[in-house]
Parts: structure tokens; C-alpha cells; sequence
């Protein structure tokens, strides 16, 4: 009996690194979440999906679509209940690549990466004491937004950095008038996890 169950252990112990090995060909998604730092100062958040496909034991390509928000001078006047600042949202699809420093039997591996997408984004000036009769028309701007990052994988989470880098544009008030023009590259700290693929260990 007691062989019958080592076997057994055994057996399942040699199953389950088999399902957890990063392996060539397999396809994983993941899930982030987490905080923006734009170079034009404030803070904010940022959600992504990314679906992978490991084109190698060390490596993988896929397609990152993402939604960041932020804020910046923030002025609330507390004697007339009113509120100024400016505030930036974007959506994004990029094309991503990570490379993996992974070593055997370690389910810890660092990474570096990058991709090339689109994204749409927008910065309003906001004003409370404005008549929402007098809003005018809002556009946003689109352009290629290239990524660069790096972090690490450990068990089936993730911790990222990443520098979005997206072109200037014009800063409008909530009429519509251009009043002035702003950056929107931003940093991203992001944590999260993933399903599929298994581990980065062999």
C-alpha cells in the first residue's frame, strides 16, 4: 500500500511540474493592474489584458490592450464647492515581446521587453463652475505609442515597469479651445498574474 502511494505522489509530483513548465507553443493570458506616473506630474491608474503565445522557453510575443486614467492640479475651492484640474485618459493595443533570464528549476525570472501599438488619448482642463450648456465638442488624438519595460515573474505573478511613450498634444478646456499644449508619456507600475503556460521553470 505505502509503495502504491509513493507511486501515486510521485506520479502526480511529475504531472504537476509537466503542467507548470513554461513551454514553447503554449498560449497564457494576464491580467495587471496599477498605478501611472505621467512626466507632466499628477498620478493615476491603468488596467491590462494581454494574451501570449511563447514563441520559445524564454520568450513570448503578444498583444497588450490597455485603459490608463489620470489627474493632475487637482484645486478644490471649498468655499464655493467648486473644482479645477486637468485630466488625461488613453486606450491602447500593442504589440509586445519579452525576453526572460529564467534558470533551472526557478519559478522566478526576470524579463525585458517592449512593443509598438496604438493608442487614442486625450487631456481636458476641467472647471466645475462651467454651464454644462457651454461644453463644446471634444476630440481625441491617436498616434503609435512604443513601450518599453521590465520586471519579473514569480509563480504565476508578475510585477512590471513600463515607459509609454506618447507624443505631446494640445491641452483644451472643456469648450473645445486649445489653451495650451501637453506631454503624455507616462510611467506604469503594474502587478498582476496569468493563466496558461505554466510557470517559467523547466
Amino acid at each position: 500500500m505505502k509503495k502504491v502511494l509513493i507511486f501515486t505522489m510521485v506520479g502526480l509530483l511529475m504531472t504537476f511540474s509537466k503542467v507548470m513548465a513554461q513551454e514553447e507553443g503554449k498560449f497564457r493570458v494576464g491580467m495587471d493592474m496599477g498605478l501611472t506616473i505621467p512626466s507632466s506630474g499628477g498620478g493615476g491608474f491603468l488596467i491590462y489584458l494581454e494574451p501570449k503565445y511563447n514563441i520559445k522557453d524564454n520568450m513570448n510575443i503578444g498583444l497588450r490592450v490597455g485603459v490608463a486614467a489620470m489627474a493632475r492640479d487637482l484645486i478644490y475651492y471649498s468655499n464655493i464647492d467648486e473644482a479645477t484640474g486637468k485630466i488625461a485618459g488613453n486606450f491602447s493595443y500593442v504589440l509586445t515581446y519579452d525576453y526572460y533570464f529564467k534558470s533551472e528549476d526557478k519559478n522566478f525570472a526576470p524579463f525585458i521587453g517592449g512593443g509598438l501599438g496604438w493608442m487614442t488619448f486625450a487631456t481636458i482642463e476641467v472647471d466645475t463652475s462651467i454651464d454644462p450648456d457651454d461644453i463644446g465638442t471634444l476630440s481625441a488624438n491617436s498616434s503609435i505609442a512604443p513601450v518599453i519595460r521590465a520586471g519579473f515573474e514569480a509563480g504565476k505573478f508578475r510585477l512590471s515597469l513600463d515607459y509609454n511613450i506618447v507624443p505631446k498634444s494640445d491641452l483644451v478646456n472643456l469648450q473645445g479651445d486649445v489653451i495650451g499644449e501637453t506631454a503624455n508619456s507616462y510611467l506604469g507600475i503594474a502587478l498582476g498574474f496569468y493563466v496558461g503556460g505554466g510557470k517559467w521553470r523547466n
